[in-house]
């Protein structure tokens, strides 16, 4: 088995459970995993199981009556998963500047503080913002930036981990949000790696401090190697946790069991 069959197999399910709305396989897995870990590493209060309650039933429960929810916790988190079923619902169209601020606009417009803060949402940022010790485009540098980001990525005849790699370093770099750059950003990567039969990242809160240790000397350096071996790390998580979601026992029966531990994972030096 390789990349290839891996996420083909993937997206089939992916696509039928999702318009089943069917949340007991690996679309209901990955719209969890994504939303809690995407969120948790901004900084949202809310737990796993809170998550999955949320995304499962709709309802948020607490055992403990002492603690109190933040309305914009739980405001981003329904957004998270509107905008993985936005990507669901475009999996055959291209990346496109469109396409992302789609994304942006779905996680967000529900966002009540955003709004409050005059924040653009689902549109390029309007103010400067800074982040940590990188200095990020200006409002008005960013179009121009994020045009020829896309067009450096898509003239590539073909797109491997590295080129997504790449891509989010620079992304993140560029900062076009006035707020939820991150999320916005690692959804990217999902939609890449689908778009390219590359197994999909996602990138782990637990792993939050290598992440950004790696992002940081992809941005300053161009030091891309660390993220490419570590979005390989989280690559394998995601197969030992999918794979016999997507596989029938039939199926995995017919399957070699050393291949299951053999799909691929190309990285560039």
């Amino acid at each position: 088995m390789n990349n290839k069959d891996f996420v083909e197999h993937l997206k089939q399910r992916l696509f039928i459970e999702f318009k089943k709305q069917d949340r007991s396989g690996v679309y209901g897995y990955t719209q969890r995993s994504m939303a809690y870990n995407s969120n948790k590493i901004e900084g949202s209060t809310l737990t796993e199981k809170q998550t999955a309650s949320m995304f499962d039933t709709g309802t948020l429960y607490t055992d403990d009556p002492d603690i109190i929810f933040r309305t914009k916790d739980i405001e981003e988190m329904n957004g998270h998963f509107k905008m993985f079923n936005y990507i669901m619902k475009n999996m055959d169209e291209p990346l496109s500047e469109d396409l992302i601020k789609g994304m942006h606009k779905n996680l967000k417009e529900g966002v009540f503080e955003d709004f409050a803060n005059g924040y653009a949402v689902g549109e390029w940022k309007k103010r400067e913002n800074r982040v940590s010790d990188i200095y990020v485009a200006l409002p008005q540098e960013v179009p121009e930036k994020i045009h020829q980001l896309l067009n450096t990525y898509t003239s590539k005849e073909r797109i491997e981990l590295k080129d997504v790699a790449v891509f989010h370093a620079k992304f993140e770099n560029i900062h076009p949000f006035q707020d939820g750059n991150g999320r916005v950003g690692r959804m990217i990567i999902l939609k890449q790696c689908l778009d390219n039969d590359i197994v999909p990242v996602i990138i782990r809160d637990s792993n939050k401090a290598e992440y950004y240790r790696f992002l940081n000397k992809a941005q300053h350096e161009e030091d891309y190697n660390g993220l490419v071996r570590y979005f390989e790390k989280e690559q394998r998580y995601y197969i030992d946790n999918t794979i016999r979601m997507l596989y029938t026992l039939e199926e995995l029966d017919a399957i070699n069991n050393d291949s299951i531990d053999d799909v691929t994972f190309e990285m560039q030096s």
